[in-house]
């Protein structure tokens, strides 16, 4: 076990901010030697995430069919929104996009839009 990444994970609590969380994810990322991988590369992976999401959606909330010789391959659906939702945090660390500033700037524009039921 990597005792920093353990470390900076026993800090994370329910009462942490998105921004707080976001820093997390910058240092871990770090840590784990990934902060060098250039945005294509990582954009790749958001999208690979992205399908792995849906994979074990399909699995878990549809009548769909799986391959299931392969059915212990597939992660639970919390795994992947957490893949997706780290590999986004990454992206934006990268960009240096405050997510939650940017959430609540986007909020704000919605609010101007009419949604039709």
């Amino acid at each position: 076990m990597n005792n920093e990444q353990f470390e900076l994970w026993k800090n994370l609590s329910n009462e942490n901010s998105l921004g707080k969380v976001q820093k997390y994810i910058k240092e871990v990322i770090e840590l784990r030697g990934f902060s060098e991988q250039n945005i294509e590369k990582t954009m790749l992976l958001l999208t690979e995430e992205v399908g792995e999401l849906a994979k074990a959606i399909r699995k878990d909330k549809t009548s769909m069919s799986v391959d299931k010789s392969k059915i212990n391959n597939y992660d639970p659906i919390e795994s992947e929104v957490a893949d997706v939702f780290i590999v986004l945090c990454n992206i934006c660390n990268k960009l240096d996009i405050d997510l939650f500033s940017a959430v609540k700037e986007k909020e704000r524009e919605n609010i101007e839009r009419v949604w039709k039921k």
